[in-house]
């Protein structure tokens, strides 16, 4: 017992307070809930809150670490295994649960007895009503987006609808397209959209395709939800989109007609939303085709190798691209549009290089960029405030954010006026034109005027939220009634203290509770001077420690009367707070226009701000489109890897010239950094068509719509997939998804298998990438036989395709040729290398020496045996030293 006591202390664990009625009622109303095993289920007891059953067990692990928090309830085969969870605890769990696992539902119930009811519930993708206790003290970091798909399988592959709503951003899509077995188009939606759940038909299709796509949903962190298959249904659909979306019907029903099994999918989203039972829904969403090739496709394998978001074993921030890059100062909405960003970079050359023109301005400008920056740090989260505001669940002091933010906006338009450069007519096409347009008499400035009338404005600084007496005649006249009973009050306090020759306020003071409202109260000491009055001319209601409270009918009738008034003038106060609420949502156009450009503005100015500010500036790469020009970046460095305090980076080149070195093979010793400077070349062309300066001397880059990445064994967690087969999956994927317009980073493939076996299948697969896909590739790999590819000529085969484009290179290390010690250089430089260093690491990390000494002679013999065909390439003991 000793421990549980020493555990609740330490976790303050509230104390599971239920007399038996109590628990018998409860017992019986649990037994009644249908099996749901996603769904965790609170209960709120007022003070505290409970989970039970599974949910119980579960919580007590994750949360408290521990079985000993489980406290039964009931006794015997009844019993049932419960936990209590203080507020903040739930808020934490919550949290957990809706945004960062993609595992379980949760459900909140109230009541008391036998007598419970649901009154929130919420999934990663809608988290519906929790939404206040998510973000009641942090920044929404990304905004849930939920997926609907049906399929409809064929014999040359699957043709896929889908269609997806956020529903912070009030936007329905639809989307139509091909796929293969492996759904790679279905994966790169779901990154793009920053999906967190996703419908399905139950038993939707083949069981072995049903696997793949459950695998897929597992590889994206995606929440799996079966809804029957009935609920895919296009009834009604374009009449219900009607009252959900803006304008007119026409457009909506072209729409929904140019597709053929997205609509499906979106009638079951609809109903799954329950968009159409909240009447704040009705005329403020958009509705869009989405389109696969808008942006740069990126698959959970290449966000992953790319560490393009943040991950829960990150070190520290820098580890991730977004953890580095998320400089941004607004309250949520930038933070949220450059997670969507890194995850949609452009294809179109003239708009990244309208986000890089803007950047420029902001780098080339310091003090531009510091007042900028310092005014978006007074912006709140519009987006988000706006969001509380459709919905009807907005308070003044929703309303007043909004107006602390907007009274910025003329300091945000002063500095941008201030700006005289090369970019000044491209700062006012994108910005001054709109902000002089939004900040207008009929926009903005009418918005401000109606808080400034409505609204108390001196009453802030005392932490309160009221309407201006002076609003509206009825509330004033109600405020006077208020004020002239207060003096009344004071005038018969002071009259009462002269009748009763006591000192006013020290002898006789005016207390106002809420058991008797208003009433005198007098110590215990006075009491006896004074008894014979009391008793005569007063109702004396209570004697205690604190002295004697007593009334008369003149305080206790201008008493009531004042309790009347004050409630009278809160319910005015709560029907006027409504008003203006409604009147700001017909702002809602301008606060969505005005938020997207502050965060877009936001987002710039972080990347400007990140590349003014590291050690080694970031250069402006150029760009062209993607059938022209070469992939050439001088002195490249990994952004996440130079910014860990204990790296002094060494940049690398790399040119992928096309026809020339368009394909490329690094070798050389493990921990000589091969991985990092393949991944880093993903990374900055990335980040350049994210739109940001990249860490390099100097940079051309042919735009990429595809990064392909297969690196490292991953961390598998698919259904019983070995390492070696999840790697030949990846593999797969990348033959069948790849163009030449797309970038391949492959490193260390065919480490799973036999030696041979993985040579035989690292060649084939270089060589089908070459010759068929022609896609400009960096595969590192540890077979230094395969350089040979190389110098493979087209004679050896008549009617294949030429080779070309083949260039070798390695990572340089230096062996001491006295004592064999080995000293990486981390220089990616031109040709093969000559050998493997397995050896030489082994001894990097101490093996005992008679392990080394056999091992060398075992390889000297292996390699007497190997067939030296292979090897065409002039032996050069130099290049690696």
């Amino acid at each position: 017992m000793g421990e549980n006591n020493n555990f609740e202390e330490q976790n303050k664990l509230p104390e599971l307070k239920l007399d038996a009625k109590q628990a018998q009622g409860f017992l019986s109303f649990f037994k009644t809930l249908p099996h749901d095993p996603r769904a965790v289920r609170v209960f709120d007891r007022r003070d505290y809150y409970t989970v039970h059953a599974e949910n119980a067990t579960f919580i007590a692990k994750t949360y408290y670490h521990t079985t000993t928090a489980l406290r039964q309830l009931g006794s015997g085969s009844n019993g049932l295994s419960s936990v209590s969870i203080s507020k903040n605890m739930f808020e934490t769990i919550a949290r957990d649960l809706l945004l960062e696992r993609t595992d379980h539902t949760l459900e909140l119930y109230e009541g008391s007895g036998s007598n419970w009811k649901l009154v929130k519930s919420g999934t990663p993708g809608n988290l519906g009503s929790f939404e206040d206790v998510l973000f009641a003290n942090n920044d929404m970091q990304d905004s849930p987006v939920v997926v609907a798909l049906l399929l409809n399988f064929r014999e040359n592959g699957c043709t896929v609808g889908l269609s997806y709503v956020d529903l912070t951003k009030r936007v329905i899509g639809l989307a139509e397209f091909l796929d293969d077995s492996h759904f790679t188009n279905v994966e790169s939606a779901l990154v793009a959209l920053s999906c967190k759940e996703c419908l399905l038909p139950m038993e939707s299709g083949k069981s072995n395709d049903c696997r793949t796509l459950h695998d897929v949903l597992t590889k994206c962190g995606v929440m799996l939800t079966e809804r029957k298959k009935n609920e895919f249904k296009t009834r009604d659909l374009v009449q219900d989109l009607g009252r959900l979306v803006k304008g007119p019907l026409e457009p909506v029903r072209d729409l929904v007609s140019g597709f053929e099994f997205a609509p499906g999918a979106l009638g079951a989203l609809l109903s799954y939303a329950e968009l159409l039972a909240d009447e704040n829904n009705y005329g403020n969403y958009r509705i869009r085709k989405y389109n696969l090739d808008s942006y740069m496709r990126l698959d959970s394998a290449a966000t992953r190798a790319l560490n393009v978001l943040e991950s829960k074993t990150d070190a520290n921030k820098n580890f991730s691209l977004f953890g580095l890059m998320n400089r941004t100062c607004t309250a949520g909405m930038g933070k949220r549009l450059l997670h969507m960003w890194l995850k949609q970079p452009l294809l179109e050359v003239d708009a990244i290089n309208s986000r890089l023109d803007l950047v420029q301005a902001f780098v080339d400008d310091t003090g531009l960029r510091q007042d900028l920056r310092q005014h978006l740090k007074r912006i709140s989260d519009i987006e988000r405030l706006m969001h509380i505001v459709e919905k009807g669940r907005a308070g003044l002091h929703h309303i007043v954010k909004l107006y602390q933010s907007i009274i910025r906006l003329p300091y945000i338009k002063g500095a941008l006026e201030r700006y005289d450069g090369q970019f000044s007519s491209l700062i006012k096409e994108k910005y001054l034109e709109f902000l002089e347009v939004w900040t207008d008499d009929n926009h903005l400035n009418k918005f401000i005027a109606l808080v400034e009338t409505a609204v108390d404005l001196d009453q802030l600084d005392n932490g309160e939220y009221m309407i201006s007496p002076g609003y509206e005649a009825a509330l004033g006249a109600l405020k006077a009634e208020q004020e002239s009973l207060e003096h009344q009050i004071h005038n018969l306090h002071k009259q009462t203290a002269s009748d009763l020759d006591l000192p006013l306020d020290k002898g006789l003071k005016l207390d106002k509770g809420t058991q008797y409202g208003h009433v005198f109260r007098i110590t215990k000491k006075e009491e006896p001077k004074i008894r014979k009055k009391l008793t005569t001319q007063f109702i004396v209601l209570e004697t205690r420690k604190d002295g004697v409270k007593f009334t008369n009918t003149k305080l206790k009738k201008l008493g009531d009367q004042y309790q009347k008034i004050v409630e009278n003038y809160k319910s005015h106060q709560k029907e006027l707070v409504s008003r203006v609420v409604q009147i700001t949502a017909t702002f809602s156009e301008v606060f969505e226009n005005l938020s997207g450009l502050l965060s877009e503005m936001d987002v710039l100015l972080s990347f400007a701000d990140l590349a003014s500010s590291c050690p080694t500036p970031y250069t402006r790469p150029d760009i062209t489109p993607s059938d022209v020009g070469d992939i050439i970046l001088e002195g490249s460095r990994h952004p996440c890897v130079e910014a860990q305090d204990w790296v002094n980076f060494i940049p690398n080149d790399c040119k992928l010239v096309r026809g020339k070195s368009w394909f490329q093979i690094i070798t050389g010793p493990n921990m000589g950094g091969k991985s990092t400077f393949i991944r880093q070349i993903g990374v900055n062309i990335l980040m350049a068509q994210v739109g940001s300066f990249i860490p390099c001397d100097k940079a051309t880059i042919s735009v990429r719509d595809c990064i392909f990445a297969r690196v490292g064994a991953g961390d598998c967690q698919m259904r019983g997939v070995s390492t070696f087969m999840q790697e030949m999956l990846e593999t797969a994927s990348i033959l069948k998804g790849a163009t030449d317009r797309s970038l391949i980073i492959i490193d260390e493939l065919g480490r799973g298998t036999s030696t041979y076996d993985g040579f035989g299948l690292a060649w084939a697969i270089c060589e089908h990438l070459v010759r068929e896909l022609k896609a400009p590739t960096l595969f590192a790999t540890h077979f230094h036989e395969l350089t040979a590819l190389a110098h493979q000529k087209a004679d050896q085969e008549p009617h294949a395709k030429q080779i070309v484009g083949v260039e070798n290179y390695h990572v340089s290390a230096h062996i001491d040729s006295s004592n064999h010690k080995l000293t990486m250089l981390y220089k990616v430089e031109p040709g093969a290398c000559d050998q493997s260093f397995g050896i030489h690491v082994a001894e990097f990390a101490n093996f005992p020496e008679s392990v080394v000494a056999l091992a060398r002679q075992k390889a000297a013999e292996l390699e007497d045996f190997s067939p030296a065909a292979i090897i065409s390439d002039d032996a050069r003991e130099e290049v690696c030293l």
